[in-house]
């Protein structure tokens, strides 16, 4: 099965005259022309020149209803009028003091009083520094060395995290990575809670890192009960437990997945939605844990503080941003109404493909939606599937030119989704909106039924 010469294609080709202009400059200034490899498509992604709310505009004028939601950074949707207002007063100031300001204060303080685990915060310049520094912490805290992190879990790119999310599942180090720093890590499955424990309860084991709500905002879900049972074994091991919370904090609820399930790990990662969308970072925790980046206590302590230098921690235009997107999330109603979107889309989108007999389903929890392409040609029916009834590797298995096929008929119909495929929703999608994307849905898989792309039980 091959897209070379697809009508869905030669459409897509037809209205993105613009954007196919822009991939071919941009394949002589970066490699394969993207600057982020999750923006990799064929034949090449959209270039967008604007957005407002649930809508963005590409280079030649076609507009998306938007699912990819700044890869889960907008849960107010594009360019809310507080926030761009807030961000753009702090701009005009000055994008850079190499001093302190009282905002970075304020949005500690927001950040303290709305995560439940929170004691002390400390500012990064992305997720990824963020889960760095929550590994450099763990190890300064325990005096051990080794990591257990779950198969198809995403921290970030650095080197610590870089097997086992999308290759390299058996920890073997990818092209960059020394085997050192791989053998650091020892991973386990997801969907095997004996393992989990076993490995947790080594006695070298600095921390565990999960996502609470499963991998990629729950493409593979985890279980609240294997996070509670994780919050035992951790504590009675004396290994760190962290929440990587950069999509799911402030997205799942105001107090993040910690709150809504009711743990306390030791320390939490955060971006995305904590700068309001823009560039910006931080790990929060127990003072205790923290205390090792501060002077006067490891000097008391007579130890040498965890080193965290960084020229844009706590970027005032950050801060001015993540302030305000917090006190409008603080209600709560932002992310009630992005969950609620979202699980009506769910349910929209599984009559489509029962309506079809197509044996996929589209699953998830709170503001997320995931698509099951069922790999293994299981007998599926959309709306009754369960995803705890699969392995792990099934949920993770995506037939590329399915993929792809659904996400250019799908842009040809007016909606841009990540390439999971999937989607979050975000508090600014309208009723209508909900409607348009379930009828666009249909026409979607009515392009990919015409070229032979779907599969029937």
């Amino acid at each position: 099965m091959t897209l070379s010469n697809s009508h869905i294609i030669a459409e897509y080709r037809e209205r993105t005259p613009t954007s196919a202009a822009l991939a071919e400059r941009a394949q002589k200034v970066f490699p394969s022309g993207i600057t982020h490899d999750s923006r990799h498509m064929y034949p090449y992604g959209i270039y967008i020149r604007a957005a407002e709310g649930a809508h963005k505009r590409d280079a030649d004028g076609n507009v998306y209803t938007d699912y990819f939601g700044g890869h889960g950074a907008l849960i107010l949707g594009h360019a809310h009028p507080r926030v761009t207002e807030a961000a753009q007063a702090a701009f005009s100031r000055s994008t850079q003091f190499g001093a302190n300001t009282e905002d970075e204060v304020i949005w500690g303080e927001t950040v303290l009083r709305l995560l439940p685990a929170a004691e002390r915060v400390r500012f990064t310049a992305s997720g990824t520094e963020a889960t760095l520094l929550a590994l450099r912490l763990a190890r300064a805290h325990t005096g051990r060395d080794k990591i257990v992190r779950l198969r198809g879990h995403y921290h970030g790119w650095h080197d610590n995290m870089a097997t086992g999310y999308v290759s390299h599942f058996d920890g073997t180090p990818p092209p960059g990575v020394l085997r050192e720093v791989a053998d650091r890590t020892v991973l386990v499955d997801p969907d095997d809670p004996n393992v989990i424990e076993a490995a947790v309860q080594r006695d070298d084991v600095a921390a565990v890192f999960v996502e609470p709500t499963g991998a990629s905002f729950g493409m593979i879900p985890l279980h609240p009960d294997t996070l509670h049972h994780l919050r035992a074994v951790t504590e009675k091991s004396g290994a760190l437990l962290i929440f990587d919370e950069v999509i799911s904090g402030f997205r799942v609820a105001p107090g993040g997945a910690q709150g809504t399930y009711g743990i306390a790990p030791d320390l939490t990662t955060l971006a995305k939605i904590v700068a309001g969308g823009t560039p910006g970072g931080a790990i929060a925790g127990k003072k205790a844990i923290l205390d090792h980046l501060d002077f006067d206590a490891m000097a008391a302590a007579g130890q040498d503080k965890v080193l965290h230098p960084g020229t844009f921690n706590a970027n005032p235009v950050s801060a001015a941003a993540g302030i305000t997107a917090l006190e409008i999330i603080e209600s709560g109603e932002p992310c009630q109404r992005a969950n609620a979107v979202a699980a009506s889309l769910r349910q929209g989108f599984n009559r489509a493909l029962a309506a079809r007999d197509v044996p996929w389903s589209v699953y998830g929890t709170f503001s997320g939606f995931h698509f099951f392409m069922n790999p293994d040609g299981r007998a599926v029916h959309p709306e009754e599937f369960d995803p705890f009834s699969v392995s792990w590797r099934e949920l993770k298995t995506k037939p590329a030119d399915r993929v792809a096929a659904l996400r250019l008929a799908w842009l040809l119909e007016g909606v841009d989704i990540s390439g999971w495929p999937g989607g979050m929703t975000s508090a600014a999608h309208s009723d209508d909106d909900l409607v348009a994307t379930i009828e666009s849905f249909t026409r979607a898989l009515d392009r990919m039924d015409a070229e032979g792309l779907l599969v029937r039980t």
